[in-house]
């Protein structure tokens, strides 16, 4: 009778935990250490089925290795035996490309460890959320601006195209420039390759815009010396007195030296567009840019190019001497790729071993230079692993954005057509997107099992 009691009181149990699932707010899915589902709510099924390679939700890593490729081994290294493996991370979407809408969709996922063999996973959509986080993060830097003191600052004047029209004593106290700067566009801040001429003119637009535009990251002394810096560019109200002199100053930049507190703002940069294993930007990163470069390019017409690279057979890889080698590969690509592109490119890990580059003021001609150098430096690289060298090549596909891409998911699906072309054609190559490519209805997808 009393185990009869039991039964029945485990039974009740476990319906009332299927009733809280399907009722719950948000996804949640229960899933084996190593991934496989065991219990998913609709809510969870509806934002995870358009991520399933095979249209079956079976493996919660599997569904989401396309776009969050390390949770497996987050999962793995977790040292404890339960608690929160990561909270709220943001997983970038490519718009379904029916939609009428060219906005990536963004997820939250949290992960939780119950026990040995469990895990939970809590998923949201998060879009809307996001988009108001952006606001916030801006605000909170303009008034930090304000609030901090004003010894920290740099003010610099600039002219209506952004050359400093004067010279004061804080110039020369945070940057150590002279008067002999007066006339140089206010990219003389900035490392070599950091700015384009375009996106020098971009953040006057945005201030004008906007009334004010701020980024963050590092700064030139006139030593050459490096240093962390928060800038700020806004409009003057009186700039219109001045009447349409060219040299009369139009804008307020201000450079705050912020190298002290670098160490808390990259500990919460690299948790929200970090990828976890390769320190790469993450797709997070990667659409951000990406959409503020299509904004600027709507804007302002100019050059911008988009590579994908994808490791050549890498599932080779991993069935042959193990996942961790794998890694290693992906880690070893990711350094090569740092070596070879620009401070002003976006390069990020988009998914599994593809890699994304999103090349401002770049044409198709620099654009495939730039593929095939590092499709070359890979080709003569060796990776050490438990004992062996491991040897491997990429391919790449090139795209450039132009009057009829209107959107990054168009600009990707044209570099992944052209990647296509290269694996097709033996792999270890680059190929330029040509309008031919899309001439079909439905064009070849391509397997990542056939890497």
């Amino acid at each position: 009778m009393e185990s009869n009691d039991s039964v029945e009181s485990l039974r009740a149990e476990h319906e009332a935990l299927m009733h809280f699932l399907y009722l719950a707010p948000v996804g949640l899915v229960q899933a084996g250490i190593d991934g496989e589902i065991v219990m998913i709510n609709p809510i969870s099924a509806q934002l995870l089925m358009p991520l399933s390679p095979d249209g079956c939700l079976t493996n919660l890593f599997t569904a989401l290795e396309s776009v969050a490729p390390d949770l497996r081994l987050q999962c793995e290294q977790y040292p404890r035996n339960n608690g929160m493996v990561f909270e709220g991370l943001h997983i970038h979407l490519r718009p379904d490309e029916r939609a009428r809408t060219s906005t990536p969709q963004i997820l939250s996922l949290t992960l939780l460890k119950l026990d040995d063999a469990r895990i939970m996973a809590v998923i949201q959509d998060v879009t809307a959320e996001m988009r108001r986080e952006r606001q916030l993060r801006q605000s909170d830097a303009w008034l930090s601006a304000i609030l901090t003191r004003i010894t920290d600052y740099a003010l610099v004047a600039l002219d209506r195209d952004g050359r400093l029209c004067d010279w004061n004593d804080s110039i020369a106290r945070v940057t150590g420039f002279d008067e002999h700067v007066i006339g140089s566009p206010y990219s003389v801040f900035y490392p070599r390759d950091a700015m384009t001429d375009e996106h020098l003119l971009d953040r006057l637009r945005e201030a004008d815009k906007d009334g004010w535009s701020m980024d963050e990251g590092l700064r030139l002394r006139a030593d050459g010396s490096q240093f962390w810096c928060s800038a700020l560019i806004a409009p003057l109200p009186d700039r219109e007195a001045f009447g349409d002199h060219p040299h009369a100053p139009a804008y307020c930049m201000i450079l705050r030296d912020i190298s002290d507190k670098r160490a808390a703002t990259e500990k919460r940069r690299q948790a929200a567009f970090c990828d976890h294993l390769t320190a790469l930007p993450n797709r997070r990163a990667f659409f951000e840019a990406a959409q503020l470069e299509l904004d600027r390019a709507n804007h302002t017409p100019r050059a911008l190019a988009l590579i994908v690279f994808d490791a050549d057979n890498f599932k080779r890889v991993n069935d042959r001497y193990g996942h961790p080698a794998g890694d290693r590969v992906l880690c070893d690509l990711a350094d090569a790729l740092r070596e070879t592109f620009r401070a002003v490119d976006t390069v990020a890990r988009l998914g599994g071993e593809e890699f994304g580059v999103l090349l401002p003021s770049t044409g198709i001609e620099q654009a495939l230079a730039s593929a095939e150098r590092l499709r070359l430096l890979v080709s003569t690289r060796l990776v050490a692993a438990d004992g062996v060298e491991i040897a491997y090549t990429v391919s790449a596909g090139v795209a450039v954005f132009d009057g009829d891409a209107k959107g990054i998911d168009v600009l990707i699906a044209r570099a992944d057509e052209a990647l296509y072309l290269a694996k097709s054609q033996g792999r270890n190559r680059v190929a330029a997107w040509t309008p031919e490519l899309s001439n079909h209805e439905n064009p070849p997808q391509r397997s990542r099992d056939a890497g």
